[in-house]
């Protein structure tokens, strides 16, 4: 049975593109305002969205987008969330590569804790190289792309048993007897694998959903496999229906392959709305924005996708360079895409740049064309839901109090909120305590 339209937001502080800080109607200090973060929760807490979503990224340099540069991290920011919201999910970045089981396990499981069952972790498993430089490691420490899969699959594994430290009813909390815990309800992990050692148990107890819900983000065939074995939802930006389609048919198959349901893993498609009274309202909104990216600007947002590549030393208006393998062991299935489309259609530098800078989404024009787009990838399997990636705070505005409505009344998004967890709002089941499989 087809589960519901869902609906999330990226809180993108002071903006997802190089230079939305520049717009008027964005506050410059929007990647450390509290206020800010705030608002555009409770805002889609207005709209009765699933999720609010925090990505995250752990290398900087110079060129960096300016929200990168200044920014919370987003555990810390989603815990203060949790105390000015009362239904919304609450969903971060986490990286696998970066991280220890351990640590991650008890954060996020606190999350849930302060949030009443209201948390999720976006998997990532950290492209860019340079990453290592920042955890004592060298350059050629960062694993490469297959083996970082392969370390986020145990991961994974060892967040699920540690989450399963305690049965749901383990803290007797008996002052007559003075018991404060059932220790056949206590469970010890023991895990040694691969990459890890992590014997457990956790020290906090179980999620109020089970376990948080677990998200993934990849396009490459690695990440469609791991997200079909792992995932309960998984991102992609793909900006035509075709593109879509094919990516939600391959993610179903694959989870059936796993031996799951296809309806076990949600795909939720990335899009950047642009609301206008016309059609050519919301060109103009869209020209307006683009007017802010500089050459230079765009050359330095396309190079973070490669590795941090200069492209500054090549000439402009002549075709993409032949750049080799970079990009390869960074974000794989971006720079695949750009590298094919800039041959099969004979993109000059300038173009590719500009195109990944300033990218035209085909979700913009009246609130009744953004919401027939809607249904339309939902009808036809291009999507289960989209995470709003709003340029500016009033486009999330809009979209709430203009597509919501109409998505609303045709029948195909909710009017209320029907649970308290997360999981309840994606239609995806307690996870109830599995038999540890750890020796």
């Amino acid at each position: 049975m087809r589960k519901q339209l869902k609906l999330g937001t990226m809180i993108h502080g002071a903006g997802e593109k190089i230079s939305d800080w520049r717009h008027p109607a964005m506050p410059a200090d929007a990647s450390v305002s509290f206020d800010f973060y705030k608002q555009q929760a409770q805002t889609s807490e207005r709209g009765k969205f699933d999720f609010v979503f925090i990505a995250d990224a752990l290398y900087i340099n110079e060129k960096s987008n300016p929200h990168y540069l200044n920014r919370f991290e987003p555990l810390t920011i989603l815990s203060a969330l949790a105390a000015v919201t009362s239904n919304i999910g609450l969903v971060s970045t986490l990286s696998t590569t970066y991280s220890e089981p351990f640590s991650a396990a008890r954060q996020f499981a606190s999350l849930d804790m302060l949030s009443g069952g209201r948390a999720g972790w976006n998997v990532v498993t950290s492209g860019l190289e340079k990453t290592a430089l920042n955890f004592s490691k060298q350059l050629d420490d960062h694993p490469s792309h297959a083996e970082r899969y392969r370390m986020a699959a145990e991961f994974v594994h060892v967040m699920k048993g540690l989450w399963n430290s305690w049965e749901d009813d383990a803290f007797v909390r008996d002052k007559e007897s003075g018991q404060f815990f059932d220790p056949a309800k206590l469970h010890t992990l023991n895990h040694q694998g691969e990459f890890f050692s992590v014997q457990g148990p956790l020290n906090i107890g179980r999620s109020p959903q089970g376990q948080p819900v677990i998200f993934q983000a990849g396009s490459s065939k690695d990440g469609i496999a791991f997200s079909a074995q792992q995932a309960d939802a998984v991102f992609a930006i793909m900006p035509r229906i075709e593109e879509a389609t094919q990516y939600y048919k391959n993610v179903k198959e694959q989870a059936h392959l796993s031996g799951r349901e296809p309806s076990d893993v949600l795909v939720l498609q990335g899009i950047s709305p642009i609301i206008g009274e016309t059609a050519e309202d919301a060109e103009r909104k869209y020209q307006e924005l683009a007017s802010l990216v500089t050459t230079e600007q765009a050359l330095a947002f396309l190079g973070r996708l490669f590795e941090h590549h200069d492209f500054s030393q090549y000439p402009l208006d002549e075709p993409f360079p032949d750049i080799g393998t970079i990009g390869k062991n960074s974000f794989q299935s971006d720079t695949d895409r750009i590298k094919r489309a800039s041959l099969k259609e004979n993109l000059s530098l300038r173009q590719v740049a500009l195109r990944e800078a300033t990218p035209r989404t085909p979700f913009m024009g009246t609130p009744e064309h953004v919401a027939n787009l809607i249904e339309s990838w939902y009808q036809q399997h291009a999507a289960d839901g989209f995470m709003i990636i709003a340029n500016l705070p009033s486009e999330l505005e809009a979209f709430v109090d203009r597509v919501v409505p109409i998505l609303q009344t045709r029948g195909i998004f909710r009017a209320e909120y029907e649970g308290s967890t997360l999981r309840d709002h994606l239609e995806l089941p307690y996870v109830a305590k599995q038999q540890s499989v750890e020796r």
